[in-house]
């Protein structure tokens, strides 16, 4: 077979192997003019490196495409055999089995980036409303602790006024006091007064009835002189009558009769004394009934007044309550006004630092979009 009428067709074979081995492909065995099996070696050397060429044409061009994410494209398995044709359905299935899974992962990174969008979407729009909200507690918490600052300085200012309204209170209630006490002592100097002057006006009346006998007494001694004028009138008469014999009871009579007008005058006089006397007796009689009644009506006025002070004393003492009651309320009014003082303050703190974490989150989301972005972009390009 090898004999030198065929060293022509091994050196062609040769060339053609070694050029297949240097990976040629495009090497074949030109011109065979050699019969038997020289001829077929040659010619059998050419299909196999058709048949291997083709394989390896098929698999380039499949891979390339895989390569460039395109899963459709196979290895046409016409033609192929034996270990080739295997080779070529393992890398079908392989490029199918890779289609199915790309297509798949496509699906989840689809579903990844609308489920990230969303993500991305509501983290913006959580932070741009966490800054609203922080912004407008910051707000608020600045014009509550300005307000609060107002309503301390009117606070305090009202337990100022509060306070004097109290001192001016307890002023007023000594005063008061002080006024009861006078009005009872003017009470009771008008009770006593009432008492002097009732025990005056039963004096006044004794004497008055005194004055009243006297009157009757006088009367009956004037009656008694009158009597006693005529009975010497009498004895005057019949002494006349009887001359000499009557001369000394004459003188006598006369006597009488002297004494009896002295009598009446010094009665008269008396009646006229007891008149006045039971006249002025009546005068002070009256003067001590107006008294009374005057002195009835002071005492009923004091009662009166006596009765409204103690009710002003009691309303002030309502009053100095009250305003007792008034102070502990602004004292606790300014103390919790403190507090919410305080609290703004540490509210817009809390405020400002929400809203530092709400411009941290802001930017954190903006940057989870651009990766999220920059991700289902590098992924397509894999996909």
């Amino acid at each position: 077979m090898f004999g030198s009428e065929n060293s022509g067709a091994i050196r062609k074979a040769l060339a053609v192997c070694k050029a297949i081995a240097d990976g040629d492909f495009e090497a074949r065995v030109i011109g065979i003019t050699e019969k038997g099996e020289a001829g077929e070696l040659l010619r059998t050397i050419n299909l196999m490196i058709d048949r291997t060429d083709a394989y390896v044409r098929e698999s380039q061009a499949c891979l390339e495409y895989v390569r460039d994410n395109k899963y459709y494209r196979r290895i046409l398995e016409k033609g192929m055999t034996g270990s080739f044709l295997g080779a070529s359905r393992t890398i079908n299935n392989a490029t199918q089995t890779m289609q199915e899974k790309v297509h798949s992962f496509t699906g989840v990174a689809d579903n990844f980036e609308k489920n990230m969008k969303v993500v991305v979407q509501t983290v913006t729009s959580a932070a741009t409303e966490l800054q609203s909200t922080a912004q407008t507690m910051e707000s608020t918490a600045a014009a509550t602790s300005q307000q609060a600052t107002s309503v301390a300085a009117a606070a305090e200012e009202a337990s100022t006024n509060v306070q004097t309204v109290a001192s001016a209170a307890e002023e007023l209630s000594s005063s008061i006091s002080e006024i009861s006490r006078q009005v009872s002592q003017s009470n009771e100097i008008a009770s006593n007064a009432a008492t002097e002057a009732e025990r005056s006006n039963q004096q006044v009346q004794g004497l008055a009835e005194a004055a009243q006998k006297i009157g009757e007494v006088v009367e009956l001694i004037s009656d008694i002189a009158e009597q006693t004028n005529l009975l010497a009138l009498n004895a005057t008469i019949e002494a006349a009558r009887a001359g000499d014999a009557g001369k000394g009871f004459a003188v006598v009579a006369a006597e009488v009769k002297n004494l009896a007008n002295q009598t009446a005058k010094a009665t008269e006089e008396i009646g006229a004394q007891i008149g006045g006397i039971q006249t002025a007796t009546q005068d002070a009689v009256q003067a001590i009934g107006g008294i009374t009644s005057t002195i009835s009506e002071i005492n009923k006025i004091s009662s009166t007044i006596a009765a409204a002070v103690e009710e002003q004393g009691a309303a002030t003492a309502e009053i100095a309550r009250n305003v007792e009651q008034a102070s502990s309320g602004t004292t606790e009014v300014t103390t919790n006004i403190t507090q919410v003082t305080q609290a703004a303050g540490e509210t817009g703190q809390a405020a400002g630092e929400v809203l530092t974490a709400a411009g941290e989150l802001s930017q954190q989301g903006e940057v989870l979009g651009t990766e999220m972005d920059n991700f289902i972009i590098e992924l397509r390009k894999v996909i």
